[in-house]
């Protein structure tokens, strides 16, 4: 046996010493003490104790020299670190789950605000129908208030930062989305001018839409430029094509020819459906295209872009509404007989509803934006029925449902037959796992039963 003054007298240095193994078997304070002392005597290479370099050769649970179980008076230092540890643990999961709830309260939140806008403007138009039938004038209008989308925006964006930078500065800043060197004559028509346009279109052929159909069937039929997207960004954006948005396609389609087919295909009727699919229509082909060319803007380049529409629809567009009035197509009349609180109130919701669906896409899911559109339609359906004292048909009623449906259809994610069958294979697991359990656990006490009688039991295969 090598013992620590062998050691000292060959010079040699062992890889482990086993004296202070027998010393730490003894229950005295002295041989405690000789321990440290002989452990010490051997150290030349900068290591305290024998067993820190015990320790320290064996690479205990990645041990590192000078931290040793003796070091320590008590573990309390340990347990601190580990308590705290998990307390901070818990303190990010709690975090974590709230900071969820509140994204989904905030979500549910806007989807209230989203549907709520939607309706009244839809039902704010039909009143102003009733003093003033003039839907070019009313688009033209309320599109004006665009200007006020970066107004409204920087406003928010200072109150919410420590930045500070002027109007212009924040304006040429995002002026960048029209190219490096911002906005020039040339780029702001070629960029505005097509969005401005498809832009007019949609409110216009929609207030059309609303002339000669019910306020539930145009909000369901503009419904389908979901469908009208999907197409045309398969087509042009080349995105992944889904069956199961090829069948939300063909129902909302499906959804258009009865809701046409309820009066026969003649009257007021055709004419309505034909002036809202064509509302969806160039909605979807607005949405394609700033997908494509604008895609990549953040909230305050849209800001902008909306308001430069805005300044571009009070600058040019006013000449038609001119044309239309001279031609006297829309007659307004003179200044002071016109609804003017109707109109704010139309203009204000219509602002309040684009606001909520560009800084509701960045604050929230952009599902739920699409959800908050859907529900319009009950809630003018709701309107319909106890204000307006509308009856639907039974094909009527049954295309609005086949339209929503095929909207639903279409708000499923790219991934979402992939992610449903690890679902169902995760469920049918843990039941494999969990019947093998009772298993297990009935076969246990089936020998524990036995053993208990003398005998053994043997499981059939």
């Amino acid at each position: 046996m090598i013992s620590a003054e062998s050691v000292e007298e060959s010079g040699e240095e062992p890889c482990i010493l086993l004296d202070p193994l027998k010393i730490t078997q003894l229950p005295s304070g002295e041989s405690r003490a000789a321990f440290t002392e002989s452990g010490s005597k051997v150290t030349a290479n900068g290591v305290h104790d024998i067993e820190d370099r015990i320790l320290r050769i064996t690479g205990y649970y990645g041990y590192n020299p000078g931290y040793s179980s003796h070091r320590r008076e008590d573990g309390s230092e340990s347990h601190g670190d580990t308590a705290g540890s998990e307390t901070s643990g818990e303190n990010r999961f709690y975090q974590t789950c709230a900071n969820a709830v509140l994204k989904v309260l905030g979500g549910l939140l806007v989807v209230l605000c989203v549907s709520s806008s939607w309706m009244g403007t839809t039902q704010l138009v039909k009143l102003t129908f009733q003093s003033f039938s003039c839907p070019f004038f009313i688009s033209w209008f309320s599109s004006n208030w665009n200007i006020l989308f970066f107004p409204i925006y920087y406003s928010v964006h200072v109150m919410t930062t420590q930045e500070k930078q002027t109007p212009i500065q924040k304006f040429r800043e995002c002026s960048k989305l029209f190219g490096e060197d911002g906005m020039t004559l040339k780029l702001f028509v070629k960029r505005t001018a097509p969005f401005s346009i498809l832009w007019t279109l949609t409110n216009y052929l929609y207030l059309l839409a609303l002339k000669k159909l019910t306020a539930t069937d145009v909000s369901a039929l503009y419904c389908c430029h979901k469908a009208f997207v999907f197409l045309l960004s398969w087509i042009v954006l080349k995105d992944r094509f889904m069956g199961v948005r090829i069948v939300a396609a063909i129902m909302a389609i499906t959804g258009i020819v009865m809701m046409a087919y309820a009066d026969g295909f003649h009257g007021d009727s055709f004419v309505g459906v034909a002036l809202a699919v064509g509302s969806a229509s160039t909605s979807a082909l607005y949405k394609v295209l700033f997908k494509m060319f604008l895609g990549s803007a953040n909230l305050g380049e849209v800001a902008h872009f909306l308001s430069t529409m805005g300044f571009f629809n009070l600058i040019l567009i006013s000449f038609v509404s001119l044309i239309l009035y001279f031609t006297k197509v829309e007659h307004w009349g003179s200044l002071s007989s016109l609804p003017w609180g109707y109109l704010c109130g139309l203009a204000g919701l219509w602002l309040v509803f684009n606001i909520l669906v560009h800084v509701g896409v960045v604050l929230t899911y952009p599902i739920l934006i699409s959800i908050g559109t859907l529900l319009s339609v009950p809630g003018n359906a709701a309107v319909d029925v106890l204000k307006h004292e509308v009856i639907f048909s039974v094909v009527r009623l049954a295309a609005t449902c086949i339209i929503c449906l095929g909207f639903l259809l279409l708000l499923l994610p790219e991934e979402w037959d992939s992610v449903t069958l690890r679902f169902l294979a995760t469920i049918a697991d843990k039941k494999t796992e969990e019947h093998g359990e009772e298993l297990t656990e009935s076969s246990v006490h089936t020998r524990s039963r036995s053993r208990a009688n003398g005998t053994v039991s043997i499981p059939l295969a």
